[in-house]
């Protein structure tokens, strides 16, 4: 049985459990510490029964710039999924499905359009996962892991920039059904 709360300073030193998943980006302290001072609603963690960190999810809350309000790439109000991410040991329980679901309920309590994440093209584990909560691929960012990943014995990779509407997206402006159709740079991703 698992425990979910908000993130606590104290838990830096126990996210090394969830970390060790190659396909998981691991941060500096100060950029936990920054999603902790700006978001903490949208930072929370599993907990077991002994107080280790069995999973976390990271998100916040953005849009683009107003200077880029007319610009194709620009992203209305939304929320962003930054990591999520279960130990080992952990996995297949629904942890993973609980954290997701927290942070969507914060997005459409923010009046968020969509919830958005990047996720490795190779990371089908982590694509089936997301498809099967409703989300759906909205573009291909070519290269996005090269120039942003922390891990340099990884090479260079695409990124399905993944999307699920919220409640106030009743049109469904923000999503799409061919997004494998529409690529960007990095650069175009504000």
């Amino acid at each position: 049985m698992a425990n979910f709360r908000r993130f606590r300073p104290e838990d830096l030193n126990k996210l090394s459990k969830c970390n060790l998943d190659p396909f998981t980006e691991t941060y500096d302290l100060g950029f936990y510490l920054q999603y902790y001072a700006k978001w903490p609603s949208l930072f929370q963690v599993a907990e077991d029964q002994h107080g280790n960190i069995i999973g976390y999810i990271m998100g916040k809350l953005e849009s683009s710039p107003d200077v880029y309000r007319f610009s194709e790439h620009y992203l209305p109000w939304h929320a962003h999924i930054t990591a999520v991410t279960v130990a080992p040991e952990a996995r297949r329980l629904g942890i993973g499905r609980l954290l997701t679901e927290q942070l969507e309920m914060a997005a459409d309590a923010n009046d968020a359009w969509f919830v958005d994440l990047f996720v490795r093209v190779s990371n089908h584990k982590a694509i089936a996962f997301y498809k099967s909560m409703g989300y759906s691929v909205y573009r291909v960012v070519k290269d996005y892991y090269g120039e942003h990943s922390s891990d340099p014995t990884l090479s260079s990779e695409d990124a399905y920039d993944m999307r699920k509407p919220m409640k106030r997206d009743v049109k469904r402006q923000h999503v799409r059904d061919d997004g494998e159709k529409h690529e960007v740079n990095p650069s175009d991703v504000w």
